[in-house]
């Protein structure tokens, strides 16, 4: 369908491709991936003919029709409703439509067999169009992509890029082009439109490429993975995690050959040298010499695995209570998006707060971080110092400074060097770090921006949507930043395989409430798929609300006088939590010193101790959820 030969393709004096081949069949399922700046999308718009190549060629069959998803369609504007600018897509049958309408006025006045002829002829065409569809596909499209039935006849000028973005991805599914190329399309989806895409691409019958960052993602659409790399395109059969095994294995081949290669060419070398002045050897030297010109030298691999080495820390731990909601309330207008409800963040919660666009996952972030008016309390803990990562950060960027001055603003007592290290980090290397930010991408702003927020010392991280405009390595950098980091946090995400690997709580909001599963994604996965089939099978039975009994004014005094001792039972256990916890640490440290590792006898003595240490931290925490258990008792009485 389309043929890709030894492009070459240069921006100024950087080599974007060099020799690089792409062969696209029907129905293939594509995953496009790279690092930022490797010319992924670049070679979507040489393929769309926006770019011509500098060298090789490009052949397309002459039916091969394209459609293209990408983030310049973020600025288009219409003062036309969502459901009529994504009918768009029907141009012809639109056309039709019009000249029907035309005939049918006309004939109120004026009747002929001529005018009824080609009246039969266009309603003829626009049956075959399936024109009398049209509308009910396009409905189906747009809510499927999560707009709401009142809002396809909202004027498209009314809603965010975001959510333009899905208009334009609804056009262009219903046009059904033989080749559909997504530019990262899950940058605008939540989760529910994710799961929607995914099905609806495993019935499209046309070809797709897919550019994107969420591994999920990839897994579930496509079927191969072709690789920018090196000025080149590297194809691999299978999904992503695929891709990831045998990419493994052509490396640790590749590896292997290399260092083969190379001990022979150290042999041939110290053959030379060493009979290089024997007439008798000179034939065989000659031979040696002959081959090492000829041979074709196997490149060492390139580990593009990037590590984190750099420990984010913070000054000042939290008290054991980081934030609490209760009894909160929000509202714009008529729309209700939490009514009375209540939720806790204990310190050490990595909750990741998922589900679809408008139930207030945002809202929910700027609730707790105090910058958003609500009805009932809002409460941060002791000793909390809280940062706020969202989209808005970038633009908050001061864009005279280079990224290093940017890092020194951000309160932190680092040294420069430190500094250098962290962004080292996050894929910025020497000179890079004197770049200013008016010129990065915003790939690469968001990246600064977020080793801002992790340096802030901030014992508390919330973080809307990190992962949009980063590419997979520098994902993969934030995962481990989270993994490794000892504070708290609270991040909105789409990007399934990043929540699955920094969540030990999953947040949702249903009912207007906040609700908590208290594991991983993957769990919490499997657990709503039951939780659906259960309540389809099992609707759940009316049962009555047990009467609250009503406490004389004797108990209701002494419950308080119970109430009140078992709170200072509970402050006072978790004083007692926390210097067993800090004690612990000390242990541990202690015990990775060389002069206690290497001295057999302390070493025992501090694994005894941690040991009891363990045991005496686990009964602390068992006590503290009993009293915890007992408080919520009292209270409830």
């Amino acid at each position: 369908m389309i043929s890709i030969n030894n492009i070459d393709f240069h921006f100024g004096s950087r080599t974007l491709y060099e020799g690089a081949s792409l062969h696209i069949k029907p129905k293939d399922r594509i995953g496009l991936i790279g690092a930022n700046g490797t010319g992924k999308s670049t070679l979507l718009r040489m393929i769309t003919g926006e770019y011509l190549p500098d060298a090789g060629s490009i052949s397309k069959a002459k039916d091969c029709t394209i459609g293209f998803l990408n983030q310049d369609l973020l600025s288009y504007q219409s003062d036309d409703s969502i459901l009529l600018v994504a009918m768009q897509a029907f141009e012809r049958a639109l056309i039709v439509h019009d000249e029907i309408e035309a005939i049918l006025h006309k004939m109120e006045e004026e009747y002929s067999d001529e005018l009824l002829d080609k009246l039969t002829s266009l309603q003829e065409e626009y049956d075959h169009l399936d024109g009398y569809t049209l509308q009910s596909r396009a409905e189906e499209i747009l809510e499927g992509l999560g707009f709401n039935t009142n809002d396809l006849q909202r004027p498209l000028r009314t809603f965010s890029g975001g959510w333009r973005m899905r208009v334009m991805l609804a056009k262009l599914l219903l046009q059904k082009p033989s080749l559909l190329m997504l530019d990262e399309p899950t940058n605008h989806l939540d989760l529910p439109s994710i799961k929607w895409i995914e099905e609806y691409i495993e019935d499209y019958e046309g070809a797709i490429i897919v550019v994107s960052h969420d591994r999920a993602f990839l897994d579930n659409v496509v079927t191969s993975i072709a690789e920018v790399q090196g000025g080149k395109i590297n194809e691999y059969a299978g999904n992503y995690s695929f891709y990831v095994e045998e990419k493994a294995e052509r490396a640790e081949i590749q590896k292997n050959a290399f260092a083969n290669q190379q001990s022979m060419i150290r042999q041939s070398e110290r053959f030379i040298e060493r009979f290089k002045a024997k007439a008798s050897k000179s034939r065989q030297v000659q031979s040696r010499v002959k081959m090492l010109d000829r041979i074709d030298m196997i490149e060492d691999v390139v580990d593009a695995t990037a590590r984190v080495n750099f420990k984010f820390t913070f000054a000042t731990q939290s008290g054991r209570h980081v934030a609490e909601l209760e009894n909160v309330s929000k509202a714009y207008g008529d729309l209700q998006i939490l009514k009375n409800t209540t939720a806790r963040i204990e310190r050490g919660d990595k909750i990741a707060l998922i589900g679809a666009n408008g139930r207030g996952k945002s809202t929910m972030l700027r609730i707790v971080n105090g910058s958003e008016p609500i009805s009932g309390e809002r409460k941060l803990g002791h000793n909390v110092n809280m940062s706020l990562f969202a989209q808005h950060q970038l633009e908050a960027l001061n864009v005279d400074n280079s990224m290093l001055e940017e890092l020194k603003q951000a309160g932190s007592a680092k040294t420069e060097m430190e500094l250098r290290g962290i962004l080292g980090c996050f894929l910025f290397s020497s000179d890079d770090v004197f770049k200013k930010i008016k010129v990065l991408s915003g790939g690469e702003k968001s990246r600064v921006a977020l080793a801002k927020t992790l340096i802030s010392e901030s014992n508390f991280l919330l973080l809307d949507e990190p992962t949009n405009h980063l590419d997979m390595v520098s994902v993969n950098i934030l995962i481990q930043a989270l993994q490794q980091y000892e504070g708290t946090f609270l991040v909105v995400s789409h990007d399934r395989f990043f929540v699955a690997n920094i969540a030990n709580k999953i947040w949702y909001i249903e009912d207007q409430e906040i609700k908590q599963y208290p594991g991983t994604y993957e769990e919490y996965e499997v657990w709503q798929e039951e939780r659906a089939k259960s309540q389809k099978d099992n609707p759940a039975p009316v049962v009555a609300k047990p009467v609250k009994q009503t406490l004389t004014a004797a108990q209701a005094d002494e419950n308080a006088k119970q109430l009140r001792k078992v709170k200072l039972d509970t402050l006072d256990t978790e004083k007692a939590i926390s210097k067993s916890e800090q004690e612990l640490k000390q242990l541990t440290e202690d015990l990775t010193k060389p002069s206690v590792y290497q001295d057999i006898a302390k070493a025992k003595q501090t694994q005894q101790a941690i040991t009891k240490k363990q045991a005496e931290l686990q009964s602390l925490m068992d006590k503290w959820e009993d009293l915890m258990a007992r408080t919520s008792d009292l209270e409830s009485a």
